[in-house]
């Protein structure tokens, strides 16, 4: 978070990007990037303080295990052994490819998805 080189390639790549997404902690790279200002965000629930610390500017909803800000999309970490991540990608899978592809990207990886959106 505090690698000045890696926030600018964050915020240069995000610039020419459809996307950008994180999981857990690296909101906190998205925040310090400025990539969350004006934005709800999440991240671990370990993280939160730190994440509204750091984020001013940014609506921090710890309760949300991912949140769809349209270009810039954010997940929680793990909670009750289960990743914020993955429901966050296969959210991402629906939102680009169509509910299908989605659901059945989660049957091939025989992942009972909890967080389904639909």
């Amino acid at each position: 978070m505090h690698n000045a080189g890696l926030i600018e390639w964050i915020r240069n790549c995000a610039v020419n990007t459809k996307l950008v997404l994180s999981v857990c902690t690296g909101a906190l790279l998205l925040a310090k990037a400025g990539l969350l200002d004006d934005l709800e965000a999440t991240t671990h629930h370990g993280a939160i303080d730190l994440l509204r610390e750091v984020a001013p500017r940014t609506r921090v909803s710890p309760e949300k295990r991912f949140i769809d800000n349209g270009k810039v999309i954010v997940s929680a970490g793990i909670s009750a052994g289960i990743s914020a991540g993955i429901d966050m990608s296969l959210y991402v899978v629906a939102r680009l490819l169509g509910e299908a592809e989605a659901l059945k990207t989660a049957r091939y990886m025989e992942y009972d998805w909890p967080g389904r959106a639909f």
